[in-house]
């Protein structure tokens, strides 16, 4: 493939390596969204189901108005969406148990309307992350803060491929597949070059692919 020449202050190869496995990981994930608000009819019936696969993301967007002008007579919606079991997921009720994963609370955000994302993972090194395992269901439900309106329920629930099962396995196999084809000495040998040409511009790096 080619080897990294390190000048001084050069950056290391093998941080030119991880990065370039993060863009890989990076392009293979899929991102599901998700618009949390009562307007979204399939929450407020509670059949909306959507499958991941580990390293996907879920991508919640809280309710967001443009301007105060904007909205209807009333308060806007101020939700906190929690992960719950299966028995508290026929209805949104707090319970011990119930794993508080973040609070839309900003609803004139000057930015846009704020967004959460749940990296779908195995392990996690974060404190406040959550880990997911292949095979199972995971729900989310909500419930109105004191600051804002009475809400009907939401919920969501959200399944983690692949249960050991042939179905399971075909699945597996094809995402390996589009795995593999980024790692094709064509696509790898691309991006790498991408990475030393941007990293000798930043960082007065010589990075020789052919040596």
């Amino acid at each position: 493939m080619g080897s990294l020449v390190g000048t001084p202050g050069a950056l290391p190869a093998w941080k030119a390596t991880i990065f370039l496995f993060n863009i890989i990981a990076a392009a293979v994930a899929k991102r599901h969204v998700v618009y949390w608000n009562s307007t979204n009819t399939r929450l407020t019936a509670g059949d909306l189901s959507i499958q991941v696969n580990l390293n996907d993301y879920l991508d919640i967007y809280c309710p967001h108005y443009p301007n105060k002008g904007t909205l209807d007579p009333g308060q806007p919606e101020s939700l906190a969406l929690y992960l719950v079991g299966e028995a508290t997921f026929q209805g949104c009720v707090e319970t011990r148990g119930a794993i508080k994963r973040w609070e839309c609370n900003t609803p004139y955000a000057p930015f846009g309307p704020v967004r959460f994302s749940e990296k779908i993972q195995r392990f996690t090194p974060f404190s406040l992350g959550f880990e997911f395992l292949p095979g199972r269901h995971y729900y989310y439900s909500s419930l109105p803060t004191d600051e804002g309106p009475p809400l009907p329920c939401m919920k969501l629930r959200v399944t983690v491929c692949c249960e050991p099962t042939s179905e399971g396995s075909k699945q597996i196999q094809s995402r390996l597949q589009h795995f593999n084809l980024f790692f094709s000495t064509e696509y790898v040998y691309s991006i790498y070059s991408c990475i030393c040409h941007i990293v000798s511009l930043k960082f007065m790096f010589k990075c020789d692919l052919f040596a």
